[in-house]
């Protein structure tokens, strides 16, 4: 009888440890939700990714991610976008699993209702019109002392014009809240934790991207729901 309780207290503890690993796989995969089957380079390029600015525009610090220029117009490397985004898809992805909040951002006012909506069907949140300075930085003054800030924001445009900068990515810097950031070859990636160049002035890419970023945390939420409904399962054992 000892032994018999034995054996069942040994495979309990092996189910346990096992669904322990298993919950924490993500951490330790580089591609544990699959996200490279996402998209190819040929869906880049048909998306017009590859299309920057005017070399007139061009900020130096994105040259290192240009493949050249053909009539007069900058031409970003499809390689280096497709290592980037599949970087920045992996890290949502975490994100999303473990519960965190992700910010939607664009001040782009053609593209204000498709990013509002892509954040709401993913469950998220999204700030497409004036970003006031300090609403990161001032949040517990503005707000209330316990307010949460996102823990990941997506900028899908990094500019407010063609001169500017959008302040919420000088605010994230300064409040160290991880960004990801569609850097068009006039756009300026020092301050971006994960930088995607890209276009980001043509409709068929902008859906593009908020496909794929929609397709990815819906599938990381999905798979914290599977791990939960096991570690339920496992703690009932």
């Amino acid at each position: 009888m000892m032994k018999r309780s034995l054996h069942v207290c040994n495979k309990t503890r092996d189910i346990i440890s096992a669904t322990e690993k298993i919950l924490n796989f993500p951490l330790t995969q580089p591609d544990y939700f699959h996200l490279s089957e996402l998209f190819t380079i040929k869906d880049l390029f048909e998306a017009r990714v590859h299309l920057g600015h005017k070399k007139g525009c061009r900020h130096r610090l994105m040259e290192p991610y240009l493949f050249g220029s053909r009539l007069d117009t900058d031409i970003i490397d499809l390689e280096q976008t497709a290592e980037h985004l599949q970087r920045a898809l992996n890290f949502t992805a975490h994100v999303a699993y473990r519960g965190g909040i992700i910010l939607f951002v664009s001040r782009r006012r053609q593209f204000g209702h498709l990013i509002e909506t892509t954040a709401r069907e993913c469950g998220e949140y999204a700030h497409t019109r004036y970003w006031k300075g300090g609403l990161l930085t001032n949040a517990s003054i503005q707000y209330s002392p316990g307010v949460r800030l996102p823990d990941l924001i997506l900028f899908f445009s990094t500019l407010n014009n063609v001169f500017q900068q959008h302040v919420g990515i000088r605010d994230a810097a300064k409040m160290n809240i991880p960004t990801m950031g569609i850097v068009d070859s006039n756009c300026n990636p020092s301050l971006i934790t994960y930088p995607v160049p890209g276009n980001d002035d043509t409709p068929v890419a902008m859906e593009m991207y908020c496909r794929l970023f929609k397709m990815t945390i819906n599938r990381a939420k999905d798979k914290r729901r599977q791990m939960e409904l096991l570690k339920g399962i496992s703690a009932s054992v």
